[in-house]
């Protein structure tokens, strides 16, 4: 694997500072099936030009929790036409970082990413839980002709029989999605936007207690007075700080074990927006190895 210097890396940590990573950063832009807004393909790039700006003490921490980890980013690569080749190319990825027993975090790129990402976890893994932000439940069998489309990312990750989900902030979900809920309503768990006053986060802990977890985050699960920023902004959504209260949750009870943060479309000139993606993808790393020492089996 080859890595960007340190400095270049996410968080543009200085070069002179060696540490032996746990974490990889996998930058992957892909743009395929995008049905509304565009620009995930230049996602990556800006979460990563914006992380220089992050302040690396964690004031919650108490501590620079870089330090304790050790992130290293890849350096960008070619990203097939093919989105079936594409997939095939960030499985093969997540498959090298995971035998070199590390935690690949990916940046999107749309989030039909995610069947891609999480193959290699499905093989090593009896069972896995994906811990799913989003406005959409994403469980259409395919979208405009297009099975692998963002608008079927979720289904095509439960095509693998050992994957369950649950689901924060959904608010759209077409009546052809419907028939498939009921059906699998014992796979998947999903926490409605329009229920937020009354989410049971204790059923939650419940849910998710000593399960493999891998999370998956699109961006428009964030409200969209926060996430402007995405190919289908939606009112209603979650905000900053219940967000992380939901990601310490499952850090504290669960082995969380790769993620991806998916569906940015920087907008020119808005860099707040890139900015809050960063610091997202440094605080879910942070709060997993702050607390993985509690799930150590």
């Amino acid at each position: 694997m080859k890595y960007l210097s340190n400095k270049n890396g996410f968080l543009g940590i200085d070069n002179k500072f060696n540490f032996k990573e746990k974490v990889v950063i996998v930058p992957f832009g892909l743009e395929k099936t995008v049905s509304y807004g565009s620009g995930t393909r230049n996602g990556p790039k800006e979460i990563i030009k914006a992380s220089h700006q992050v302040e690396l003490y964690d004031e919650e921490l108490g501590y620079e929790p870089y330090k304790k980890i050790g992130i290293k980013t890849l350096k960008p690569f070619k990203i097939d036409k093919s989105i079936k080749k594409a997939l095939k190319k960030i499985s093969n990825i997540n498959d090298d970082i995971l035998n070199k027993e590390l935690f690949p975090m990916t940046l999107g790129g749309e989030h039909s990413i995610t069947p891609g990402c999480i193959t290699p976890f499905t093989k090593k893994y009896k069972n896995l839980c994906l811990l799913h932000f989003d406005a959409h439940a994403d469980l259409r069998e395919s979208y405009n002709g297009e099975k692998f489309s963002h608008a079927s990312a979720i289904k095509r990750c439960l095509d693998y029989k050992n994957v369950s989900v649950i689901s924060f902030g959904i608010r759209n979900i077409s009546e052809s999605e419907i028939p498939y809920l009921k059906k699998n309503s014992s796979r998947i768990n999903i926490f409605w936007a329009k229920d937020k006053k009354k989410w049971n986060l204790n059923k939650f802990k419940k849910l998710i207690k000593n399960k493999t977890v891998y999370l998956t985050f699109d961006v428009d699960g964030l409200d969209s007075s926060i996430m402007p920023a995405t190919g289908t902004p939606e009112p209603g959504g979650l905000l900053w700080d219940e967000t992380l209260n939901i990601i310490k949750i499952a850090a504290k009870n669960s082995n969380i074990v790769g993620g991806d943060i998916n569906e940015l479309s920087p907008i020119k000139g808005f860099n707040s927006y890139n900015f809050l993606v960063a610091k997202l993808a440094y605080k879910i790393i942070s709060y997993i190895f702050e607390f993985k020492k509690l799930n150590r089996n």
